[in-house]
C-alpha cells in the first residue's frame, strides 16, 4: 500500500489560489467596467442630445410665440383699420347702402327684377357741377363765396357723389319707364337715366334687359322713421 505525501506547503497552495482568484476578478472586473463606462458615455450622449433638443424645442416655441403675437398685433392693427373704414363710410356715406338698396328693390314694378348693382363714391360730372352752380341763386353764391373766405377749402370727401349703376330685367320698357319713373319720385335719387335697354329672347319669352344711372341726392338726411318705412316696404 503506497501513501501520497504531498511536499508542496498548504501556505503555498493557498497563495496559488488566491492569486488565481484574484486574477479571475481581475479580469472579470475590466470588462465590467468597460461596459459601465460604456453604459455611463452612452448615458452623457443621451442627455446631451435631449439638452440640445429641449433647447431647439424651446427655440422654436419663442418664435412661435414671437409670430403668434406679431399676429395678434397685426390682427389688431388690422381690425383698427377696418373700424376706421367703416367710421369713415359711414360718414361719407350719408344713407346705408341696405337703405338704398332697400328703396331700389320697393320701387320695383311687376315683373321686374335687378341683375346687378353697383355704387360707387366720386365727384359728379363737370356737366352737373356746371348745372347746380346755374341752379343757385345770386344770394347763395354770395354766402358762399363769404363761408369759403372766412373756412378752409372744402375737402375732397365732400365733393363725392354716390353714383349708382343699376342693371335689371322687364318684361317690356313699359316696366322700365315705370321703374324710372319711380325712381325720380324717390327720396333718396335724382338725375334718373336709362343707359341702355335691349331685347333679348330665352325659351320663346322676350324681355328687356336695361341699365340705369342714377345719384343720391346731395345733402339728404334721412330720419330714423324714414329707414324704419323704407326698411318695412322692403
Amino acid at each position: 500500500m503506497m501513501l501520497n505525501i504531498n511536499l508542496v506547503p498548504d501556505d503555498y497552495i493557498q497563495s496559488n489560489e488566491a492569486r488565481r482568484i484574484n486574477i479571475m476578478c481581475l479580469v472579470l472586473f475590466v470588462p465590467v467596467m468597460v461596459v459601465l463606462a460604456g453604459l455611463f458615455m452612452f448615458i452623457r450622449i443621451q442627455q446631451r442630445v435631449l439638452v440640445a433638443r429641449e433647447k431647439l424645442i424651446d427655440a422654436k416655441m419663442e418664435r412661435a410665440h414671437e409670430a403668434i403675437m406679431q399676429f395678434e398685433q397685426l390682427q389688431e392693427k388690422r381690425d383698427a383699420v377696418w373700424r376706421r373704414a367703416m367710421s369713415t363710410a359711414e360718414l361719407l356715406e350719408p344713407v346705408s347702402r341696405s337703405v338704398l338698396l332697400a328703396s331700389l328693390t320697393n320701387n320695383l314694378p311687376a315683373g321686374v327684377s335687378l341683375l346687378q348693382l353697383s355704387a360707387v363714391q366720386k365727384e359728379p360730372p363737370k356737366q352737373y357741377q356746371q348745372t347746380e352752380a346755374a341752379k343757385t341763386s345770386r344770394y347763395e353764391k354770395e354766402r358762399a363765396k363769404k363761408a369759403a373766405a372766412a373756412e378752409p377749402a372744402q375737402s375732397q370727401e365732400k365733393l363725392l357723389r354716390m353714383h349708382i349703376d343699376v342693371e335689371g330685367i322687364a318684361p317690356s320698357d313699359i316696366e322700365v319707364a315705370a321703374y324710372i319713373e319711380r325712381l325720380n319720385g324717390s327720396k333718396l335719387l335724382e338725375n334718373v337715366t336709362l343707359v341702355e335697354s335691349k331685347e333679348y329672347e330665352a325659351e320663346d319669352t322676350k324681355f328687356r334687359r336695361f341699365r340705369l344711372t342714377t345719384m343720391l341726392k346731395k345733402d339728404i338726411h334721412l330720419t330714423d322713421e324714414d329707414i324704419e318705412g323704407v326698411r318695412a316696404k322692403l
